[in-house]
Formats: C-alpha cells, structure tokens, sequence
C-alpha cells in the first residue's frame, strides 16, 4: 500500500505544474479569452533541436487547456454534480492539500439543475461549491469563493457500488465540518465537473521530459526519401523467408497491389534493425486501411515482432483489435493458445467492452481478473488439480476424509439447542453415500478445472505456457469429459460400486473406466502445478501481461502507462492508426517509449484533423499531425487508391474534389447488385440533395446549432425506411451524420424509438462527424443544419469534415441543407450543390408530399406560422393567385390551437391559392344585403369556424391584377359585423374595380386571375358594357395567362406596340429590342419600360439615322420648332447599335438602358423616323380635314425562298421556326393618316396626300441599298447561321387591335394595305378601305370573338404567320373576358 501511494505522490509531483498553473487562475482569467492570446506562436514546419521541438507545443497546449476550461464554465448550469458527504485530510506529509471524500449519489436532481450524476473520474478538475451552480457566478460567492481541485484517485463505481470516496488535491485550504455560526448547521458542499485534464497531463510529460529520441530526431527536419523502404533489408529474399509461413493467409483476404505492397513495406521493418525510420500509408476512405493494417499486424504477431497499436480514439483502437482478433481467430491451433500474447488495455466503461465478447479475452482488466481468480492458492489451478488427482488416486481416502469431517461438524452441532438442531441439521445430519461422494465431488472439480485451463492457455502469455503443457490439458479435459460420462452410465448398487471401486469387475464398462482413470491420472500429474507468475496483485500481473506481450492495443494517451513496461522489455515497432487525426504533441507520449525503432503511421491528412477548442491554438496549428506535417512536407506516402465501399455516384465528388481523381473504384461496387433502393422515388436514388428551404437555425444551452424542421425530415425519412423495412425485411444500417451536438442530441432524442429497436435487421446510428470517422453504414443521411440569409456555415466549410461525412455511405447518400445558404457560403458545399444540379440529383423537400407535411408540422411546432403563411412557402409553391392576409387573419389564425383544424385552413389556403373553388352547391351563403355581400366568400371550417375571403385589386408595375384577399376566420354569428366593416372599404371601390373584382376567368377546372394594364385617363372608368362604345385598345396575347384588356379615351387612339420584334440575331447582337451585348445571358429586364408613349395629340417623329439629321415637328397653331432629342450615329458596323440598336462591350445587364422612354412623342403632327443607311428628312402633316391614305406597306418584289418581309423574315437554312420572329407588329395603325413604310430591297417614293393642303410625305423608312448578308433592314433581319433560340423576341405583344372597326391585319406572304380612320368630327372615312378592311377579316376569321373565345396565333413555319385564326389546335394565348363585334 505504500508503494501504492509513493508511486501516486510521483506522479502528481511531475505534474503539478500544469495543475498548478490550472490552479493559479482566477475566476477573471478562466473568463478572458485572449490570456494567452499573445504567448501562442504558430508550431513551425521543421526543427533545428529536439529541445525546440518540445518546446514549440508548450503555449498553445495551455491555451488549449484553458480554452477547454472556459468552454465548461460556459455550461456549468448543465455540469454533472455530486452532493460531499465528508471532507477529511488525507494521511500524508502536514501542509498538504490533499483530503478524501466521501460522496451521495442522488438520483433526483434540483430542477433549475439539469446535469447528470457526476462520478469522479482520476485527472478530473471539479469546483466545491455551496450551492448546485447555475452560473458562473454561483462558483465566486461568499463565503465559499472560487475553489476548484484535481482528483487524484477514484474508486470504480461498478466495482465498488457502496464505497463512494474519491481523493483530491486542492487549490486552497478547505474548512468543512465545523457548524455555521448562525445556522447551527453543518455546510452543505456539492463537487461540480469542470473538466478532464488526463491527456493535456500527459502531453505536457511528454514534452518536459527525456525519453527515446530516435524516431522524434528523424522527423526533425524530414527528407522525402526518408520515407523509403531500406534497400538492404526490403529485398524479397529475406521477405520469403520471413513470412512464408504466413503469406498464404494474407495472400487468402484478397489484397490489391497496393494493399499487398503496403503490407510487405511495413513487414520488412520488422527485420530492420541498422536504421530507424518512419513509413506513410496514405489510406483514402474506404480503400482497405483498416484491413491492411490488420493483416499487417497479422504478420508482425505471427513474427513475434513486439509491436504498439495506438490510436486518437477507442473507437479507431477496437475496430483495428477486432479485425486482428478475427484473422487470429481464424489461425490458432489450438483453441484460443496465443491469445494471452494479445493486449488490449484502456477505460473499460468508455471502451464499452461488457458488450464485446471477442474484445473481452484480449482485454487486459478482464485477463487480470481471470488469472487472479486462476492462480489463488485457496480454490486455483493448483487447488483444483491435486484434488481431482487425489480423487481419482484413492477415492475411498477422499470419501473417509469426508466422514470424518461431516462428524466433526455434528459433534459441533450438538452443542447448540435442540431447535437449531433441527432447523439446521435436517438433511445435513445424513452424511453422503459413497457413491453419491464420488459423483458430486468429480462433477465439482471436474467442471472448475477444465474451465481453469482454458483460462490459463487463453489469457497466459506463450512464453509462459509452453505448446505441450496447453496440449496435455486439451488432452486432459477430454479425458475428465469421457471420466464423466461413464460415471453417470454405470448404474449399480452400493455393493457394486464398492467392487467398482476396487476395481475388480470384469466387465467391458469398468475396464474402460480403469483406462480412462489411469490415463487421466497420469496426464494431470505431468502438468505444472504452479506458473511463472509474480505475486498475485493486481498491478503486477497488469505489468506482467503488458511486458510478455506481442501486440498491445491502445489509444496514444494511454500508451503513457507502458514507460514502466517498455523499460523492462522495449517496443520494437508502433503503428499508428488514424494517425492524421492525432495531434503531433500527442504522438511524442508513444514515440518516445524505450526501445522503439520504427514508426508506421497510417491516415489521410484530407480527413479529419484533431479537434481543437482554442481559436488561437487552431491558428498556431495546434491540432496539426505528425503524419500532415510530414505529408506537407513532401515526405513518401504509400497510397491506397482503390475504394470498395461507396457506390459509384457516391463517390464521384469527393474523388474528384478531394483526391485529384488518384482513386479508382472497386470492381465490387460496380457490380449491378451494388445498385440498391431502400425508398421510392428518384429523390432517394443512390445520391442526392435534398434542400429543405424553410429551415431554422437556433442555439441549444451548450451554444451548439440545430435545425428543427431538419430533424422533422431526417425523422420521417428513417420512419419511411422503418416501414419498408417491416414490408421487405431486407437489413438495413443507417447512419445519420450531423457536425453539430445539439443537432445529433437531437435527432438521437427524435429516433429513440428507432435506435432502441430490436429488429437485428434494421440499426440507427446518430453521430457528430468527428464520431463517425472510421465508420460505415448502408445509408447515411447528412444533416447540414445552417439556414441563414449570409452564407455562413461556421466550421461546416472546413474541407476535411465535409470529406469525412460525405465518404461513409455504401449505397445511399442524402445530403439535407439549405441549398441557397451552401451556394452563398462559397465553401465546397457551393461546389457540391451545383454538381448535384448538374447531375440532376438536386431536389426541394416539399416536393416529396410526405416531407411537405413533415416540414409544415415542423414549422407549427417552432411557432412559425408566419414562414408558412409568406408568399414564397411551400404552401404557395403551386399557387397561381397571390395571397394577401390582414391582421385580424393573422391574429385569428395564431390562436387556433386545436391541430387538426389548423391543418385544414393551412390545406384550404394552399387549394384556393392554386385555383380550386367549392362548387356552388357546397358554398356557404352570407345572408346580408350590404355591398361586401357582393365579394365575400365564405368557406365553413372545423369548430364553427368560416373563413371569410374576396378577390381584390392590386397594381403592380403597369398593370392591374387580381388577388385573394383573406379577411378572418370567425364563427358564423361574427360574420355580419364584419360584413358592416367591409362596406365601408368596399365603398369607396369605383364601379370598375367592382366588376373587376367580381370577373371571373376560368380555364377548364381552374380559376385563373385576371390582369389589365393601368389606363392614364382624366375621366372614371365605367364599367365593362360601356367598353363596347368606346373605342378598343389592343389585345394583349402572351405566353403567359393574361386577362383581355380595355383602354377608352375621348378620341380613337392607337397604342403602338411596346417592342419591336427581334428575329435572326446571333448570341453577342441586341437592340434596344435588339441590343448588343458580350456575355449577357438574360434579357428580360430589358423590356420594363414603354419606349413610344402615345399622347392624344399628333405625334412628332423620332429620327434613327446613321447620320445626324435635324428632324422637325410643326404644331400648326404656335409654330415652334422641336428638335429632335435623341442624336444619330453613322459609320455602324455589327457591333455599333442605335437607340435600339445600342452597343455594350463587357457591359453585363443593360436592365438600365430601357427605363426612360427613349422617344418623345409630341403633341403635334407626326414625322417619320428615318432608319435609312442614309440620312434623309422626312415630314408629316395632320389635317382635320378628308385625307387620303396609301398603302402603309409596298411591295417587295423578285424575293426568293430565303427572303421574307415583315412576317416572312429570311433566315439560314439552319433555323427552323419562325414562331418566335413574330411577336411585334411593324405596322402601327393610328387615327391618322399614316406615311408609307419603304422596305423594298430598292427605295422607292411613298406619299400621302391631304386633300386640302396637297402635302406630299416622304417615306418614313427609307430604303437600303447593297446590303450584305449581315445588315438588314429594321424589319428585315438576317440571322447568323448559329442563332437556335429567339425566345427573349417575345416580351411585347404583338398585334395592337384598335378600338373602333378593327382593321384587317395583312399577315400574308406579300404585303397588302390595311389602314384604319377614326374621325371624331366630319366623321369621313375612306369607306372602301374599311369595307376591304372588314371583308379581309371575315375571309380570315369565320365568326367574331366571343366572351371566353381562345385566340391564338397559327404558325406556318415556312412561311412566317399566316393569319389568326379560331379553333386551331394550338394552346391558346388568352380568353376574351367580352364580345368583340365586327
């Protein structure tokens, strides 16, 4: 006991200056985040000295302690707590700070304090406070201030459940036990977790102390052909001969070249004995590292090379120690013989190894348990085997003894009264007969010694238990089994069983019996009765199994117990697994163990490093490996490049991005029957993203993120997989990835029921990133959590991570985020979706019904019913009509309680949106006779509820629209007061704006909005009937559903169209409606504003020449003189436009080009725009008077197939459809009389004359002569051969009707006439003109339009548009909402 505790005082001596640093902290400097801020120094790249080495890590090691501190203190509110019965010193030198504690383990909790149970663990920092913390504050308080101490020793709760003590080392002096002065009572103390400081202690050992040097210097200053194999002892020769034995077993696991070449490197070190040296093997996920290193080690056991295993975690350290077990497994002779040269050592409970039967015989507190139990002189292997000898020698001896014994205990007995005589005695007074002796007493033995041995060759050391004494007692067993058997087939009497005894009956049982009897005797009496083991003591036969074995397992910070053992027995070689995830300073504590002559580290730096709180510490690459270090540096690494675990589609991105495309995948997994499908639909195919828009990122008590409406989907998917897996019942693993904690607490919470299930073929597994490292799973659902307008995504971007969590699928990857904020965060997850977009594995959450509601539900939980009740939800995805709400909507809708009911308003909303209506019949009706009883709609709800709604009228941009208008959802006796509210609103609404909100346009089954362009007027609009009176503007037909429109005015004005058409331009050719413009993908912002403004007054022309001209409008009453505004530009070439023909190199949105009206129409007479290659003047004059009007468009004669005019455009052979050309029309028809357009191939002279002035008018296009194929006219383009798309040609509306008579619309392969007089005065019109006009429309339309007609555009490709037509089978562009005569 008292080396026990000398050795316990050492320890703690060299240590003390990190605790006593820890201790020196005030509670101000805990909370000061940059204490150490300017000691830290980033770790450099190479050393001059190991001195430097050590020294580089010291700083940030202790920022890194004290940031880890602060972390907790943090917390503290959720810290697990204990309740201090006791206080006492603890028996050592006066003047020291240690006490022992005694502690209550109290299973109820205050309820302000929600942490766990604390159970003292050795290296733990605990505050004593007086009251269960719930802040910081709660540790600085009088008169208990701030106290915090370093548990020294722990018992084990498990193995001592009633021995509650602990023992620690405090900062200060503790009074405790003395009453309160007030109070009379004795103060209360409760111990408060702050943090484990095992490791860091251990690192900083490490780094202040001397040990084995030889592997560390090698690192120092790395060359890149350090890392070759050495020449003299890698040579295939002494490999054969080494491994010969064994290589048909590695030859059998099916390794690839690169595998089988990593596994013969790391095997000829073994042999190596003139040179130290370090070996990279790069390990990409899923390329066999694992496997490799196992049969690695395989090798190295086989050779009986001692050798170290570590690793950063347990969980990297079991999965290596059960891959070698099994291959050991697998090759033993003899049982479980060679099992003892296996150790595996560490925390039992963090280990888990209670639930590992195979891990539990190579662990090292389970062997020393078993040995102890083994070799106790009292009931141990030689206790049991000479009584079985004895037994089987003379075994009426044995049964004398008994006798003799049981009378001893009689004689004794009768001493006592005669009642506990008989309420002890009983049966007991009746000795055993012989035989029933000879039974009981073999079965006993027999079965503990056969169990002794089997414990004794598995858990000894080989060097301790030699092959032929583990075969005597193979052979032995199965003799004590035949001994046995025979036994209990003999049936005889005692007085046979006495003959039996002797041995003298000559029968064929008996004599076989005597056979086994003597065989057996002699057998046991060759074994050993005692080992070479020391003391029987826990701690020595620790060290004892440590310092005789082959392989030893552990995690590198608990490879620091084997500085002892290795100096009684020293290391060979040390393999270390995971090694890109460990800290350099940490792999100093294995490196530095005696006799170590070689290092095998095996990783891959483009996973995950180690994790490191400080931000300081993590920027002085604190967190940095030995193996990236190395790696950065250039040194040799080995690669695995072949992957066997993820699906092909899986592991095309992280191949590509992360690994230069250097892995190839395995033939296994493109095999057809790699292709598996778990769930329906191509939203759960082998890849996919699944972006869940309406997320919300929030914080938890530890200050970690979780996404909420996330969780709701990640829950009903794996309920979805549940399902189908209880259908098919094919095995299914899932892994459900997230990187923060609060998150994976979570979704753990959320799937208790799914993780706790006991179908062995269906498993769930929630884990952070850096807990699924290593790990593996058929389906693996990631959960991004970051939903943010910013980008942001925190520590989600670091490269590592995101290759860690998108590389352990086998089959199934579903990546859930907020696609907008990955794409903003410009991180590879940017990178990720626009791949997934691009290979067509992108989709939205609500477009899988079942997620829908899961994420509606969601968002109900999280009290965000104003996400669902925005215009841009998932509610209104499909919507066609837009939604507004009011706040007596609003506040209704948010005091529904009641779930069911909610959902149905929510589902009601979402089919009105969409432009379902009830039928009639089902429609509730508002008895009242007020004016909102003309609008009100009202829809009965569950718990007599009615939601009340109307269309109304918004104005959006230039154009009038309808939309839905929710009101409340009131009970039906409400109904009538709000009816007297809304009569007054509706009140004020013209006649107009009633009709239209009472119009009604359905297409098929649907309701549709209507949509009319704003009208400039200084007069009420009236309602629809007085629209036939007045004159009609144009109808405007788009791809798009759009109402018919009416525009009225006192005088018959014609609206020109708002863009001219667009037809055969290349990709780099636009102007105003054909604008040139490099790069410019989208043109649709380019056509917001009207760029001809018609005025009620005569219209002055705007000039468009090459050449500057001056242009002149006259009003006939004042005479003044407009010049024009816009100037001219001469000498274009292709890439030189004019006001609608505008140039921009490298400018990227010209959505700024077209907001002004480019052209002022005055209010006088109309000149002619000249658009010649040469300037000419062109004039207009306006008479009220009879004028005659020509043909508005000449004839264009000698055309081939390839040149057509307005509505027959040329156009290369390459183009196919001319549908798209034809959108504008270059005709306007105006009140007045209009100048002749020109556009023949050859100029020629138009006029107009007015019959009382006799004005002549020039053209007012003028022609172009000698045109090449590249220029044409303004509307007689030519495209380039590579033009495929003239879709942005579509913004205006193409035919403008007028609204008087309509004119006739020549649309045929030649140009006809077609004009249209309006006089409000004289009212003299050319009446042939009209009468052709008309008769043209009747030869083209056999009756007129109606209200609900369809009227479409009939495209004959190659010809351009031939007519308008009714009944075509073409989708229609708009409905007519009235008659339109003739």
């Amino acid at each position: 006991m008292g080396k026990k505790s000398k050795l316990k005082q050492e320890q703690v001596t060299d240590t003390s200056s990190l605790v006593g640093l820890v201790f020196s902290w005030s509670i101000s400097d805990v909370l000061n985040e940059n204490l150490y801020r300017n000691q830290v120094q980033r770790i450099p790249d190479t050393f001059v000295t190991l001195t430097s080495y050590k020294k580089s890590f010291i700083p940030s090691l202790v920022e890194e302690t004290h940031a880890d501190l602060l972390s907790n203190m943090k917390t503290l509110s959720h810290a697990p707590t204990c309740e201090i019965l006791t206080i006492e010193d603890s028996a050592g030198p006066p003047g020291d700070l240690f006490y022992d504690i005694t502690y209550y383990r109290d299973t109820e909790t205050d309820e302000n304090h929600k942490g766990p149970i604390y159970e003292p663990q050795v290296g733990d920092i605990i505050a004593l406070t007086n009251v269960r913390p719930k802040g910081i504050d709660d540790l600085n308080r009088p008169p208990r201030f701030y106290l915090i101490a370093y548990v020294d020793e722990a018992k084990d709760v498990d193995e001592f459940p009633d021995d509650l003590q602990f023992k620690i080392l405090s900062s200060k002096p503790i009074n405790y036990g003395e009453p309160d002065m007030h109070t009379s009572k004795r103060e209360t103390l409760f111990a408060v977790y702050l943090m484990n400081l095992t490791t860091n202690l251990r690192v900083w050992k490490a780094l202040n102390s001397e040990g084995n040097t030889n592997i560390i210097n090698k690192v120092l200053q790395p060359k890149s052909d350090d890392g070759d194999s050495c020449s003299v002892c890698y040579s295939k020769e002494k490999c054969n001969a080494g491994i010969s034995a064994i290589w048909p077993t590695i030859c059998s696991q099916n390794l690839n070249e690169s595998q089988e070449a990593a596994v013969l490197n790391c095997i000829s070190l073994a042999q190596c004995h003139h040179q130290n040296s370090v070996k990279l093997v790069w390990g990409p996920p899923g390329t066999g590292k694992t496997k490799t290193m196992s049969l690695t080690l395989f090798a190295l056991f086989q050779l009986k090379c001692r050798t170290l295993t570590c690793a950063p975690t347990n969980i990297a350290v079991l999965e290596v120690a059960a891959r070698l077990r099994r291959l050991v497994n697998q090759s033993l002779e003899y049982r479980r013989y060679g099992l003892g040269d296996i150790v595996l050592f560490g925390n039992k409970k963090r280990m888990k190894i209670d639930n590992n039967d195979d891990l539990r015989d190579i662990f090292l507190d389970h062997r020393v348990k078993i040995l102890i139990k083994c070799l106790v002189p009292l009931s141990g292997w030689k206790h049991l085997l000479e009584s079985m000898i004895h037994l089987l020698d003379d075994p009426e001896e044995q049964y004398s003894l008994y006798l003799e014994k049981k009378a001893e205990k009689q004689k004794q007995n009768a001493q006592k009264n005669e009642e506990d005589n008989r309420k002890h005695n009983g049966d007991e007074d009746c000795p055993l007969t012989f035989v029933e002796f000879v039974k009981n007493e073999f079965d006993s033995i027999s079965q503990e010694l056969k169990i002794c041995m089997v414990n004794l060759y598995t858990h000894l050391p080989t060097s301790c238990i030699s092959l032929k004494v583990v075969k005597d007692m193979v052979r032995a067993s199965g003799l004590l089994k035949s001994i046995e058997s025979s036994l209990h087939t003999i049936r005889v009497a005692n007085e046979g069983f006495k003959l039996l005894k002797d041995f003298k009956v000559p029968r064929t049982v008996v004599r076989r019996l005597m056979q086994l009897r003597t065989e057996c005797t002699n057998t046991l009496k060759s074994l050993p009765m005692e080992f070479s083991v020391p003391s029987i003591n826990k701690y020595a036969l620790k060290n004892f199994c440590l310092e005789n074995a082959c392989l030893i397992f552990c995690t590198a910070s608990t490879s620091s117990k084997l500085h002892v053992v290795a100096g009684t027995r020293p290391l060979e070689l040390l393999v270390i697994d995971e090694a890109a995830q460990l800290k350099e300073c940490e792999s100093a504590i294995p490196l530095q163990l005696s006799g170590l002559r070689h290092a095998i580290l095996v990783g891959d730096e483009r996973q995950l490093p180690a994790m490191v709180k400080s931000e300081i510490a993590a920027s002085a690459d604190f967190g940095r490996s030995l193996f990236g270090r190395l790696a950065k540096l250039g040194y040799k690494k080995h690669l695995l490049n072949v992957q066997y675990r993820m699906h092909p589609s899986i592991s095309l991105f992280p191949k590509r991005e992360f690994y230069d495309n250097q892995i190839v995948d395995g033939p296994n997994v493109k095999e057809k029957s790699y292709e598996r499908c778990f769930l329906k639909g191509k939203m759960y195919q082998s890849y996919s993203f699944i972006n869940v828009a309406n997320g919300k990122e929030e914080f938890d008590h530890r200050f970690s993120r979780k996404n909420m409406v996330e969780i709701a989907v990640v829950f009903r998917i794996v309920a979805s997989l549940y399902k189908e897996f209880i259908g098919t019942k094919k095995k299914v693993s899932i892994g459900v990835i997230s990187p923060y904690k609060a998150q994976v607490y979570a979704i753990q919470d959320k799937l208790r029921k799914y993780t706790e299930t006991s179908d062995t073929g269906f498993s769930v597994s929630v884990r952070s990133v850096d807990g699924f490292q290593g790990g593996e799973e058929d389906v693996i659902i990631i959960s991004t959590v970051r939903c943010n307008g910013n980008g942001s995504v925190g520590f989600l971007s670091n490269q590592q991570r995101a290759n860690v969590a998108l590389t352990r699928a086998r089959y199934c990857l579903w990546i859930l985020g907020n696609a907008s904020t990955l794409i903003t965060s410009d991180s590879v997850w940017k990178k990720l979706v626009l791949d997934a977009k691009k290979r067509n594995c992108f989709y939205n959450a609500d477009e899988d019904s079942n997620l829908a509601q899961a994420i509606t539900a969601a968002l109900l939980e999280l009290d965000q019913l104003h996400s669902l009740l925005n215009v841009d939800s998932l509610l209104f995805k499909n919507a066609i009509w837009k939604v507004c709400f009011t706040h007596d909507f609003l506040n209704s809708i948010t005091k529904i309680k009641d779930t069911v009911i909610l959902w149905e308003v929510l589902a009601l909303l979402t089919k009105l949106s969409s432009g379902w209506r009830r039928p009639l019949k089902d429609k509730g009706t508002i008895v009242y006779d007020g004016t909102s009883a003309q609008l009100l709609e009202k829809y009965k709800i569950k718990g007599n509820l009615n939601l009340i709604w109307t269309v109304d009228i918004l104005q959006e941009n230039a154009h009038y629209i309808q939309v839905m208008m929710f009101w409340d959802i009131l009970p039906f006796s409400h109904i009538p007061e709000l009816a007297k509210r809304l009569d007054i609103v509706f009140g004020n609404f013209t006649v107009d704006k009633m009709n239209r909100c009472r119009h009604k346009c359905i297409d098929r089954d649907t309701v549709v909005p209507m949509r009319w362009p704003v009208v400039f007027s200084n007069f009420p609009i009236a309602d629809h009937e007085e629209f036939l009176s007045k004159p009609l503007s144009s109808f405007s037909i788009t791809t798009n559903r759009e109402t018919a429109t009416s525009t009225y005015g006192e005088t018959a004005k014609a609206k020109k169209t708002i863009i001219s058409s667009k037809s055969n331009v290349n990709k780099k050719e636009r102007r105003l409606w054909k604008i040139k413009g490099e790069g410019v993908k989208d043109f649709n912002t380019c056509l917001e504003a009207n760029p001809l403004e018609f005025l009620p007054k005569p219209l002055s022309s705007p000039s468009l020449a090459d050449k500057s001209e001056a242009s002149t409008s006259t009003d006939m009453e004042t005479g003044k003189a407009v010049k024009r505004f816009i100037p001219s530009k001469s000498n274009v070439n292709r890439k030189e436009r004019l006001l609608w023909k505008l140039k921009g190199e490298g400018m990227k949105d010209f959505s700024t080009c077209v907001e002004a009206n480019p052209v002022e129409f005055l209010s006088k007479p109309f000149s002619s725009p000249s658009l010649s290659d040469k300037p000419e003047a062109s004039t207009s004059t306006d008479m009220e008077t009879a004028k005659a009007v020509k043909p508005i468009i000449s004839s264009k004669s000698n055309v081939n197939q390839k040149e057509k005019l307005l509505w027959k455009i040329k156009g290369e052979e390459e183009v196919k459809d001319f549908s798209t050309c034809v959108e504008a029309i270059p005709v306007e028809f105006l009140p007045k009389p209009l100048s002749s357009l020109s556009l023949a191939d050859k100029p020629e002279a138009s006029t107009s004359t007015d019959m009382e002035t006799a004005k002549a008018v020039k053209p007012i296009i003028s022609s172009k002569s000698n045109a090449n194929q590249k220029e044409r006219l303004l509307w007689k383009i030519k495209g380039e051969e590579g033009v495929k798309d003239f879709s942005t040609c579509l913004e205006p509306n193409p035919v403008e009707l007028l609204s008087k008579p309509l004119s006739s619309l020549c649309l045929a392969d030649k140009p006809e006439a077609s004009t249209s007089t309006d006089m409000e005065s004289a009212k003299k019109s050319t009446t042939k003109s009209v009468s052709k006009s008309t008769a043209s429309r009747r030869r083209r339309s056999s009756s007129k339009l109606k209200v609900g007609d369809h009227v479409f555009l009939k495209i004959r490709p190659s010809c351009g548009i031939k007519r308008y037509s009714q009944g075509a089978k073409l989708t229609p562009r708009f409905t007519c909402p009235f008659e339109v005569s003739e």
